[in-house]
C-alpha cells in the first residue's frame, strides 16, 4: 500500500526518520506539506507509523496503492463542523438564547451517546418561535468553510467525480453549500417555518445516519458505481453508516466513535488533504 504523510511543515530530517521506520525504497514529493511512501506492508508497520506520525504531529493515511483522485466515481461528505467550521443548529440556537443547552445535545449526538432522530427533535423544538431571519444571519455572519474546502471541491470537479453534500443540519444551508461550491448532489432537513417563524418541528424524511448511507447507495447504485469507487468524509458518528457504505472514509477532526471506523483521520491538514491521499 502507499502511506501519504501530510503535516503543516513535514522537515525533511523527520521524513529520512520515517523512510528509515518503514524502509521504503520510494518516496515521492506530492507537494511541500505532503510525502508518499509507495509499497509498504500496512500490516506490519502501522502500529509505529501511528505512533511516530502522533509525536510529529502528521497524518498519517493508508491508501491503495496505484489509486488517483479520478479513479473514484462519487465523493460524499457531510456538512456541519466537516465542509464548514460550525454545527449549524447551535449557532441558531444562540439567536434563540439556548446555544450551551442545544450544543450539549449535539455534542452527545456526535459522540453517538444520543440517538440522532431524538437529539434533532430535542434542539428544533428548542428553536420555535424563532423568525427565519436568524438563519440568514447564522450563515453571513458565523458560517466559514473549513480550510480546503475550495481546493478539494475544484480537485473533485477537475478529477471528473461528481459530489454530494449530506447533512443531518438543515437545508437552508446545504442549498447554499451546493450553489457555492457547485455539488451536484444535496441533502438535508427541513425546518418548518410559518408566518416567517421557526415552528420548532422539520417537515419530511429525517436524514439521520442511516438515511445519510441511504443516499449515498442510491446514488452510488444510479451512477453504476462500485462502492470501492466512492469517496466519503465526515466527524461524527452518525457519519458511521455512510463510511461502512462507502469504499473509502475519511474522518476529519473527528469525534472517536466515528475514527474507529475511518480508513483514514485528518487532523493536521485541511480538507484539501483528501485530494493529496490519491494525488
Amino acid at each position: 500500500m502507499n502511506l501519504v504523510v501530510q503535516g503543516e511543515a513535514p522537515t525533511l530530517a523527520t521524513i529520512r526518520r520515517l523512510t528509515t521506520l518503514t524502509g521504503a525504497r520510494k518516496v515521492d514529493i506530492i507537494d511541500a506539506r505532503a510525502f508518499r511512501f509507495a509499497g509498504l506492508r500496512r500490516d506490519e508497520l502501522d502500529a509505529a507509523v501511528a505512533a511516530f506520525c502522533e509525536d510529529a504531529a502528521l497524518d498519517a493515511a493508508w491508501a491503495p496503492e496505484g489509486w488517483r483522485l479520478g479513479d473514484f466515481g462519487l465523493f460524499v461528505t457531510d456538512m456541519d463542523s466537516t465542509l464548514i467550521n460550525i454545527e449549524c443548529i447551535d449557532e441558531i440556537a444562540d439567536m434563540r438564547g439556548v446555544k450551551a443547552e442545544v450544543a450539549a445535545i449535539t455534542d452527545a449526538a456526535m459522540r453517538g451517546e444520543i440517538d440522532f432522530r431524538t437529539s434533532l427533535a430535542r434542539r428544533v423544538e428548542l428553536l420555535a418561535g424563532l423568525p427565519e431571519q436568524a438563519l440568514a444571519k447564522v450563515y453571513a455572519k458565523r458560517l466559514r468553510l473549513n480550510p480546503g474546502a475550495g481546493a478539494l471541491m475544484a480537485s473533485l470537479k477537475a478529477a471528473g467525480v461528481r459530489t454530494a453534500l449530506v447533512s443531518g443540519g438543515f437545508t437552508y444551508f446545504t442549498e447554499h453549500m451546493r450553489r457555492e461550491l457547485g455539488f451536484d448532489y444535496a441533502w438535508a432537513n427541513e425546518l418548518e417555518i410559518v408566518d416567517g417563524r421557526l415552528t420548532g418541528r422539520v417537515t419530511g424524511d429525517v436524514i439521520d445516519g442511516q438515511a445519510k448511507a441511504a443516499r449515498l447507495t442510491a446514488t452510488r447504485d444510479a451512477l453504476g458505481l462500485a462502492p470501492e469507487k466512492v469517496l466519503c468524509a465526515g466527524d461524527g458518528a452518525n457519519d458511521i453508516p455512510m463510511f461502512r457504505a462507502a469504499g473509502f472514509g475519511i474522518a476529519y477532526h473527528a469525534k472517536p466513535a466515528l475514527r474507529e471506523a475511518a480508513d483514514c483521520c485528518l487532523d493536521h491538514v485541511g480538507l484539501e488533504g483528501i485530494a493529496r491521499l490519491f494525488a
